[in-house]
């Protein structure tokens, strides 16, 4: 069965995402309380709904307990968001992940047991920020606030070096996980795979340490 998804909220976040969900070929169920801003997405979510997501009656006659994931995107509305998702919550949604405004709305939704806390603006912030501060560093993904994957180049530095002469793990604390050259890539590479230049490097690891390779290593 296709996973099926329910989107709250409309604005430029839960939008984008609607459309980015439909376009992998998942069931997406739309929710906002402006009938305008619904109609807009009616071509593109596998259901549309307009509603006031706060009423729990409404929660439970969309019967969003059966959705795998729920996304709760409502912008600055602070109060809207911790309203639904502790609703849904108590609904028993699995899965509840919240698009948050700062880190007063993030504790509150942690507390009430959103199971992820999205902040797309700040995220993107530090995305940005570490790709254009590197010349190396092609992307950049945040799995906690001190743990990340990264996307590196291989210089000339480390080209022709097998996994075992650069030692990642023991010199610098990371983990190559994968090596993509050009269009094929490399999952859990042997000590022996020996590294070409511009090959791209996927590490994981301690910010720390990352930041560590990625000026001393390669």
């Amino acid at each position: 069965m296709k996973k099926q998804f329910a989107v709250i909220g409309l604005g430029r976040f839960g939008g984008n995402l609607v459309q980015e969900l439909s376009g992998l070929g998942v069931e997406v169920l739309a929710i906002d309380r402006s009938a305008e801003v619904v109609e807009k997405y009616m071509g593109i979510a596998t259901h549309t709904v307009q509603a006031n997501a706060m009423d729990e009656t409404v929660l439970k006659q969309l019967g969003l307990r059966n959705f795998d994931h729920v996304i709760v995107s409502f912008g600055e509305n602070i109060e809207a968001s911790i309203l639904t998702t502790l609703q849904l919550k108590e609904l028993g949604v699995q899965k509840v992940w919240v698009k948050a405004s700062n880190l007063y709305h993030q504790k509150v939704l942690d507390r009430i047991g959103a199971d992820k806390v999205i902040h797309p603006e700040r995220d993107m912030a530090r995305r940005i920020a570490h790709h254009i501060s590197s010349d190396k560093m092609i992307d950049y993904i945040e799995l906690s606030e001190e743990h990340s994957i990264v996307e590196v180049y291989a210089s000339s530095k480390v080209a022709n070096k097998s996994l075992l002469e650069l030692d990642a793990r023991s010199k610098y604390g990371c983990n190559i996980i994968a090596i993509q050259r050009g269009k094929d890539v490399i999952v859990s590479p042997s000590a022996e795979e020996v590294i070409l230049q511009d090959d791209l490097l996927i590490i994981i690891g301690h910010n720390r340490d990352i930041n560590r390779f990625e000026k001393e290593g390669v």
